[in-house]
């Protein structure tokens, strides 16, 4: 635990001593305040239709789309976050150093993912406090919030392996970037993709990020989605985990 603990803080510290964290920050904080500000301003104009002792009034005009709209957000996020965190070391010929140190490759693919989770999770973090500033004015469906906000974390958690992942299989960061929206993408968004097309597979269905994520904006948590997101964490660090190992062997 001491040398996953070492490499994440090393990565968290390398971040946000380089202003590409801090421009990447700002930039979602803005479009997302940008886009709190309209959802509430067109709330305030219908304030007077809603019935104010109802609790989804502001929670379903304002708190929820903003965190729908990070959920999209966070399919371009996780994968810059993702995108130096092994191609960069590569790149700078400083991996074989790490794997030369004795340290196991499933506890620096851990390490690394920790690291980078913590960028984005921090985004999600700074988000869910806009519809949180409500609850001062107004009646908030807190359970609904906090719902949301695990789902946030855990559909966060997966994108990030899956840009880990990626990182992994490639010395070059806008390829592993690249490669890491085009997965995430295609996992989100597989299932809409069959609907479309008239397909309707229970494993298609299942196997979409998007329809795990879903029941949390409803503040339904089921341990199936939970289970979802966690395997396909897993499996992703698993898979980068595997690919040091064969560059471990090449040498």
């Amino acid at each position: 635990m001491k040398t996953i603990r070492l490499i994440a803080g090393n990565d968290i510290k390398r971040q946000f001593a380089q202003p590409f964290a801090w421009i990447l920050l700002a930039l979602v904080t803005i479009l997302l305040a940008w886009q709190f500000l309209l959802l509430f301003e067109v709330y305030l104009e219908l304030a007077s239709k809603l019935n104010a002792a109802d609790p989804r009034g502001a929670s379903d005009s304002v708190a929820l789309p903003v965190l729908r709209i990070l959920s999209g957000l966070l399919l371009l996020i996780a994968p810059l976050a993702t995108m130096q965190s092994l191609a960069g070391e590569r790149r700078a010929h400083t991996l074989p150093l790490l794997l030369a140190a004795g340290v196991g490759n499933l506890r620096i693919v851990i390490g690394k993912f920790l690291g980078a989770f913590a960028l984005v999770a921090l985004i999600v973090l700074i988000a869910v406090c806009m519809p949180l500033s409500l609850e001062f004015g107004t009646t908030l469906d807190l359970g609904r919030l906090a719902a949301a906000t695990l789902g946030l974390l855990l559909f966060s958690a997966s994108l990030t392996a899956i840009g880990i992942a990626c990182s992994a299989w490639t010395a070059h960061p806008a390829l592993a970037a690249a490669a890491a929206l085009i997965i995430s993408s295609l996992l989100a968004l597989i299932d809409m993709g069959a609907r479309l097309q008239g397909v309707n597979n229970e494993l298609i269905n299942w196997m979409s990020l998007s329809t795990h994520l879903e029941p949390f904006f409803f503040g339904l948590i089921a341990s199936v989605d939970i289970v979802y997101f966690l395997l396909v964490t897993m499996l992703a660090l698993l898979f980068a985990a595997r690919r040091l190992d064969s560059l471990r062997t090449r040498g």
